[in-house]
């Protein structure tokens, strides 16, 4: 399939998964929340308002879309999207979660790195309002927390 990175893309996602943190990374270390040898799950660091601590299921390698993506890293990411779901509903309390994966710029993607989101959701919350509206969370002893609280549940699922 056709790349839509820039030529002087720098992937975040690999550098985050490499361990790598600087100015082309959002993802720090401490919001990593599981790894296994073909996928990791970050705290994203965009927030919604009133669903944050949202999550980010991520390949190890560099995959761009979907349609790059071999079917066992997407058969590893539903099963593990599943199993953080789970732990997400239990340690936020919240009443369900939406899933989330954008392809390509028509379909919303900025970051040219496969990744699937899961939001946790609220009955009467603002969720499509506020996600045109997300904010970058720099502070990440906030990031954290919620990292926190879904590596204790995990051991549950």
């Amino acid at each position: 399939m056709q790349s839509h990175a820039p030529h002087t893309y720098i992937c975040p996602i690999c550098l985050g998964n490499s361990g790598v943190e600087n100015e082309h990374t959002l993802l720090k270390q401490a919001d990593l929340v599981f790894r296994d040898e073909l996928v990791s799950v970050w705290i994203n660091s965009f927030w919604i308002t009133g669903n944050e601590g949202h999550l980010i299921v991520v390949p190890n390698h560099h995959y761009e879309t979907i349609y790059d993506l071999p079917e066992t890293v997407g058969h590893r990411v539903f099963d593990v999207a599943k199993r953080m779901s789970a732990a997400m509903k239990q340690a936020y309390g919240c009443d369900g979660i939406t899933l989330r994966q954008n392809n390509e710029p028509a379909g919303d993607q900025h970051a040219f790195h496969y990744h699937l989101h899961i939001f946790p959701r609220y009955e009467g919350d603002n969720f499509n309002v506020e996600l045109t509206k997300k904010s970058f969370l720099s502070d990440e002893r906030e990031r954290v927390k919620f990292a926190e609280k879904i590596q204790e549940k995990l051991q549950n699922y």
